[in-house]
């Protein structure tokens, strides 16, 4: 009783210094409560057990009221335009402008989320900003006499420090205090220091994943551009069968046109008429050369189709990397004695000691057929455009024309079943060459040129002039018109000549290599360009001829063993040789340019615009680069030494540039990049 008397004066003031109400409503606490009961009543009716048959009959007057409200036509039309209303619209009529905007911003579909990298970081997102922030002596470190800074700060913040300093005992002398207080700031700037190292290192993680995903989002790209370019290749082939079906069946119009108009009557021949015309035919073929006679049109030989020069150039390979690897061709079952090609991902020719001379289509890898015809191993070869010299150890010469050839760069189609293509498929020996088509190079051959009497160990032509060097110790110049020899140069008559202007006591030529090599080839090798003629001999001599006058102009003395490659442009020589040695030659004054040598002897070389590539008896390609004089190895003596492989490769014999693309003879051929795309440094 004193708890309730005590209560009652507390509750009257309470309610009385609110004005008898609640929280400023005018409504007092009874009526609450009464409106609380109210509630309570009837929701306790409304959902009440059925069998009380009371709650039944609130429950059925309350539907029917709900019923008669739904019946009226304002309802009606109202919640018929609520159902034809949009969730957009419903959304917009609930929500305001800023919350949809806010919710738009703030949503992430379900990829993100699921991406979301697992936290395994131990700091907490307090602790990485703490660390963030500059600290007061790595400031006063910062800044230098004047008061200006020493370096650049990533973060700079001018906030105060959120931790304040903990105060000295009352007890303790001030310099344990202070020492205390260092080792403090110590502490926390070593604990500061963990944290960076730790956010540093997660942020290389995510760099190195972002760069892996770049990496195999670029490989995956680049395998489709492969597959667009192999589909291009196949349609670029249905046009050009399109071609040849449209040029064929206009020639058989135009000829059925012709023996149509033809109606002129028969007329008989006498018979002595005709037998001597055949001896005039047989008198003039017995006086014309049996090259120049084989150069003549047949009127029996067949359609020629259109040679199968691309229209689109393949761009896939400007991605890769510099001194990459685009493909390697096994291309013979013995040692490569030659190879060139015309244009990058265009014809190559290799010749070999197994006796074939190969025709190669750089752009799929596969080999088109054999130039068959000579007698025994090709020593020497150039390929231009279409055109392809060839020269031989039988001492002959061959010209042959690849746009007659007959070849289809898609993939042959077979009809036997699965089990018989996957027993053939057993058979093949992965390591040898793929099979040439049968006949496909039967219409390449032009004419033949035999004069020299011994084999032909270097050659070159440009436009309608060939020069060829033989080991007879003869260079010959060539007329491609005429298909016969124009002109005989000695090289041992020069080489006296050249000792008697010295006055030599001996007029004989003798050898000036400290190293005398029987194997090497008397000719080296040559190059020709209108009236120019430079050619490197064993002697180690490299000659400069007129060819018009048949005299040596000019003779570059300075290698110590035989020449074994050559070129030359406009004001510069190049030569290789087994001395070790690659020479520079200016050639207005015929003094040396430059030199640099290797370790072992210069078996070939090659240069372009920007690069010189040579072949020193290693397993990789040596490279000088002209315009900042800087040396580089390229193969795959560089890939195997990377990649710490046991294997050893085969010695580099031959090399080949044209347009930054290299071609190596190893045993194989591969061919390899040497830029990333024309005209990038």
């Amino acid at each position: 009783m004193a708890h309730r008397d005590v209560s009652q004066p507390g509750r009257h003031r309470r309610g009385s210094s609110s004005g008898d109400s609640v929280l400023g409503t005018g409504l007092t606490t009874r009526q609450i409560q009464a409106f609380g009961q109210k509630v309570t009543t009837t929701a306790s009716h409304l959902m009440g057990p059925l069998s009380d048959p009371s709650s039944n009959v609130h429950y059925q007057h309350a539907m029917n009221e709900l019923h008669k409200e739904l019946r009226r036509p304002g309802i009606q039309q109202r919640v018929f335009s609520y159902a034809k209303a949009s969730p957009t619209e419903l959304v917009r009529s609930k929500l305001s402008t800023s919350e949809i905007q806010h919710r738009a911003l703030t949503y992430l579909p379900d990829d993100l989320l699921m991406n979301i990298p697992e936290n395994e970081n131990v700091y907490s997102l307090f602790q990485g900003f703490q660390a963030t922030l500059p600290e007061e002596e790595e400031e006063k470190e910062e800044e230098g006499e004047g008061g200006t800074k020493r370096g650049h700060r990533r973060l700079h913040s001018k906030t105060p420090k959120l931790l304040e300093e903990r105060p000295a005992a009352p007890n303790e002398p001030p310099s344990l205090a202070k020492m205390r207080k260092d080792r403090d700031q110590a502490n926390h700037r070593l604990e500061m220091m963990t944290i960076r190292k730790n956010m540093c290192s997660a942020e290389i993680r995510e760099i190195d994943n972002k760069i892996s995903n770049l990496n195999s989002m670029r490989r995956i790209v680049l395998e489709r551009l492969g597959d667009i370019e192999q589909v291009e290749l196949q349609v670029e082939q249905d046009v050009l069968e399109l071609d040849n079906k449209i040029e064929e069946l206009v020639e058989d119009l135009d000829d059925a046109a012709t023996l149509g108009n033809a109606a002129t009557p028969p007329t008989e021949v006498d018979p002595e008429d005709h037998a001597s015309e055949h001896d005039v035919q047989a008198m003039d073929e017995s006086f014309m050369s049996a090259s120049i006679y084989e150069k003549l049109p047949s009127p029996k030989s067949s359609r020629r189709h259109k040679p199968t020069r691309r229209k689109s150039i393949p761009i896939r390979h400007e991605h890769f990397e510099p001194g990459s690897k685009i493909r390697e061709l096994q291309a013979h079952n013995d040692m490569i004695t030659a190879l060139d090609f015309d244009a990058p991902f265009g014809t190559m020719v290799t010749a070999a000691l197994d006796d074939t001379v190969r025709v190669w289509d750089l752009n799929v890898g596969r080999c088109i057929g054999l130039l068959e015809g000579h007698h025994a191993s090709v020593r020497c070869l150039q390929v231009e455009d279409n055109i392809v010299a060839t020269g031989s150890m039988d001492a002959s010469i061959r010209l042959w024309d690849l746009s007659k050839a007959d070849y289809s760069p898609r993939q042959p189609r077979f009809t036997k079943s699965t089990e018989a293509a996957d027993k053939d498929d057993d058979d093949i020996d992965p390591e040898q060459p793929p099979p040439p088509h049968h006949s496909s190079m039967q219409d390449c051959p032009l004419f033949t040129l035999e004069a020299h009497v011994d084999e032909v160990t270097a050659l070159h032509f440009r436009n309608d002039t060939l020069v060829s060097g033989s080991a007879d110790k003869t260079l010959r110049q060539w007329d491609l018109v005429k298909g016969r020899c124009v002109q005989t140069l000695d090289v041992l008559w020069a080489a006296a000549q050249a000792s008697a202007t010295l006055n030599s006591n001996d007029g004989q030529w003798r050898s000036t290599g400290r190293l005398p090599d029987a194997s090497a080839d008397f000719v080296g090798a040559l190059q020709c360009f209108d009236a120019a003629l430079a050619c490197g001999t064993a002697d180690g001599m490299v000659r400069l001829w007129d060819l018009r006058s048949g005299q040596v102009h000019r003779s570059l003395v300075g290698h110590t063993g035989p020449v074994t490659c050559l070129q030359f442009d406009d004001m510069h020589l190049v030569t290789g040789s087994l001395d070790r040695s690659i020479r520079i030659w200016d050639l207005r004054t015929g003094s040396i340019f430059d030199a640099y040598a290797y370790d072992n002897p210069v078996t070939s070389m090659m240069f372009d615009s920007r690069r010189i590539v040579a072949a020193a008896g290693e397993d990789v390609v040596k490279i000088y680069d002209k315009t900042d004089g800087r040396q580089w190895d390229c193969g795959a003596g560089v890939a195997a030494a990377e990649e710490e492989d046991s294997g050893h490769p085969a010695s580099v014999e031959r090399v080949r540039i044209k347009d930054g693309y290299l071609t190596e003879e190893k045993g194989s051929v591969e061919l390899i990049q040497l830029e990333k795309a024309s005209g990038d440094d």
